[in-house]
């Protein structure tokens, strides 16, 4: 069992009886003698979403889980439920819409680097790349010498998504875009 001092970005815990990802930690280490180091973490309740924020000293002891990582890729979609096959054995995993209704933005056909976090050979939620490529099939035109701004436009990409772009970019042009904020990165 990690202590508050141990726990990083990515650990999954167990929290009176539900299981949360680690999505920050703010350690803040108090002027005066004597006091504890504070670590406050903010959580992500899996598989349902919802937040949770906790204060910890440097000593407490929290509960893990025995996650497993596996690399997936989206092999298709069934109603809202969507299937998953392990890159390793070729095992199937399903899971439905809710519990991955965050990363479904950026999931497309052909998408690697997908990690399955499994806790009893069920997911409980995706890693997806930190960056995605994608073709923008949709846009207003933009204007000759728009690289010289730092205007943008909305832009929608292939498989739905939709993202503000700088002027430059045109359809059919692919765009490489952050999966943790959604946001445009750099042509590609």
């Amino acid at each position: 069992m990690p202590r508050a001092s141990e726990l990083r970005k990515g650990h999954v815990v167990e929290i009176s009886g539900t299981l949360y990802r680690v999505l920050y930690v703010d350690v803040r280490s108090p002027s005066s003698r004597g006091a504890q180091t504070l670590y406050k973490v903010r959580f992500n309740q899996l598989p349902q979403g919802g937040k949770r924020e906790e204060t910890y000293t440097g000593d407490d002891v929290i509960t893990s889980v025995a996650l497993e990582r596996r690399q997936v890729s989206l092999l298709y979609r069934e109603g809202n439920v969507y299937t998953f096959m392990d890159q390793d054995d070729y095992s199937q995993y399903s899971v439905e819409e809710p519990i991955i209704s965050e990363q479904l933005a950026f999931l497309s056909d052909g998408l690697g680097g997908i990690n399955a976090m499994l806790v009893d050979d069920q997911i409980i939620g995706l890693e997806l790349p930190t960056t995605i490529v994608l073709e923008i099939v949709e846009c207003i035109p933009g204007m000759q010498a728009a690289s010289a701004t730092g205007r943008t436009k909305p832009a929608k990409c292939i498989n739905g998504y939709q993202l503000q772009v700088p002027e430059y970019i045109k359809e059919g042009e692919k765009v490489r875009i952050n999966t943790e904020t959604g946001k445009f990165i750099s042509r590609d």
